[in-house]
Formats: structure tokens, C-alpha cells, sequence
């Protein structure tokens, strides 16, 4: 029983920081997008 609930702790930090990452690299992604938009629209 022990071994169970120490997995499940583990796996639900690592979903939790999948969350974050995943997060995180939508708004980099985004921010990145907006900047060649600018650039697009400046070059005009």
C-alpha cells in the first residue's frame, strides 16, 4: 500500500509540472508570434 501511494504522489507531481511547462511554453510561443506579427506590420 505504501509503495502504491508514494507512485501516485509521483505521478501527480509530474503532471503537475507537465501542466506548467506545457503552459509556459504556449506563452512563449505566443509572445513569439505577436513579435513577427509587429515586424510583419511594421516591414509594411
Amino acid at each position: 500500500m505504501r509503495k502504491i501511494l508514494s507512485l501516485a504522489v509521483v505521478a501527480g507531481a509530474l503532471a503537475v509540472s507537465a501542466c506548467n511547462t506545457v503552459e509556459g511554453v504556449g506563452r512563449d510561443v505566443s509572445s513569439a508570434g505577436n513579435a513577427v506579427a509587429g515586424a510583419a506590420k511594421d516591414s509594411k
